[in-house]
């Protein structure tokens, strides 16, 4: 019988949310905190501001059983986590970690003897620490871990970052293994009986560090791997050999997987965590870092690919019309973060010679970075556009008739 009751979230987003929801569906009470009213609003009428499928089923359930509540407001708790934004600070990809600062001060004035807090955000090295760092010096009153040995303490801490999968998350915070962070070997174990209340995939128990840098090396691997496979398509362009033939062939090797290439790689995670290993230890990260650079060329080549698309059409007397289909970072779902869809948009709206049409099935605004273009539906795309490049493969592009991809661009 778990001695976590009652569990806060701080960070309503496409984890905490998720997390917050399954917690509550094993019997937990739960509070989600955000400084989103929105977001507050709309989970408390038990819908979401999110996609992900079979969650707002789930989240309809338990906020009408009142295991499940979202507040700016923090309250006493067994369990905290905190599942905020880890973005960059400028254009040199130093973590900005002023969001988990942010969610500890929120926190640390209901700190009790006993709890312990726990951080799922995707950090740099050494991030849990710092997270100490800040609630030792808002709440003197109580001794946190500073080091693995250390044994008389108030509160427990640790890390224990996500690993799953947009439009799978239900069933994947479920069932995958999940690596347990602790400062201290009690915190680990303290750590894992908060998830073992709703996870049912392997709990494996580390110290902070490792655990953080467990969840930058897989996606890491991950850009490393997509990486080689963009790289394979620019060679290949130039050279002129199909890169999807080529591909299929080379995996036909017993040894060879190799993966498919796309406009470049988004979301929260692969486009971001490997520039955390390489801010910390830059003069070893070699790999990690041009694995980056290529992903993050790959629009730019986008781009220029629909540029001459653009070229070869000629004199039309009036602004050809570009349909872009797909702002996602990746199929099924509204997620935009990162994503290089949206970057190839943004470009392709600096070009003032061209009218720009964007089709998201997923969305029903625009992102206020996108300041051109017009969101619109398949179909007007299809009947007006003279190039259409396809960036996501949604479910709603995959039957494009053998009419519309005579001149997909």
């Amino acid at each position: 019988m778990s001695s976590i009751k009652k569990v806060s979230v701080s960070g309503l987003g496409y984890i905490g949310l998720p997390t917050a929801t399954m917690f509550a569906y094993a019997g937990a009470q739960v509070v989600g905190l955000d400084v989103n009213q929105y977001a507050i609003d709309t989970i408390n009428q038990g819908k979401i501001h999110i996609v992900e499928p079979g969650l707002e089923e789930i989240v309809k359930q338990v906020v009408s059983t009142g295991h499940l509540k979202a507040s700016l407001i923090p309250e006493s708790a067994d369990a905290f986590l905190i599942a905020v934004p880890t973005p960059f600070k400028g254009e040199d990809h130093t973590p900005d970690l002023s969001y988990i600062e942010a969610a500890a001060k929120t926190i640390a004035p209901v700190l009790e003897k006993g709890n312990i807090v726990i951080l799922e955000s995707t950090s740099p090295v050494g991030a849990t620490e710092q997270m100490v760092t800040w609630l030792t010096e808002l709440r003197p009153d109580l001794t946190f871990p500073k080091v693995d040995t250390d044994q008389n303490i108030d509160i427990h801490v640790a890390y224990c970052p996500e690993r799953v999968l947009p439009g799978q998350v239900i069933r994947e915070l479920v069932e995958n293994d999940r690596t347990i962070g602790g400062i201290t070997p009690e915190c680990a174990k303290k750590a894992a009986e908060v998830y073992r209340i709703f996870v049912k995939g392997d709990l494996v128990e580390t110290n902070a560090r490792t655990a953080e840098m467990t969840k930058l090396t897989e996606n890491a691997f991950r850009d490393v791997n997509i990486a080689f496979a963009n790289e394979l398509s620019l060679i290949s362009d130039r050279l002129n050999i199909n890169v999807w033939e080529l591909i299929a062939l080379a995996n036909r090797h017993p040894r060879v997987n190799i993966l498919s290439p796309g406009a470049g790689v988004g979301g929260h995670c692969i486009a971001v965590d490997p520039w955390f290993i390489v801010n910390k230890t830059p003069d070893l990260a070699r790999m990690v870092a041009t694995a980056r650079e290529v992903n993050d060329y790959k629009p730019k080549w986008v781009v220029e690919k629909i540029e001459q698309e653009i070229a070869q059409l000629g004199n039309l007397d009036r602004k050809p019309k570009v349909a872009l289909l797909g702002l996602a970072f990746k199929p099924n779902i509204d997620d935009l973060r990162e994503s290089p869809a949206v970057e190839i948009a943004q470009m392709m709206g600096r070009n003032s010679n061209i009218d720009l049409l964007l089709v998201e099935p997923n969305i029903h605004t625009l992102p206020q970075k996108i300041t051109q273009g017009t969101l619109c539906s398949l179909a007007q795309a299809i009947a007006e556009a003279d190039v259409v490049a396809i960036l996501v493969n949604h479910k709603e592009f995959v039957n494009l008739d053998s009419a519309v991809m005579s001149f997909v661009g």
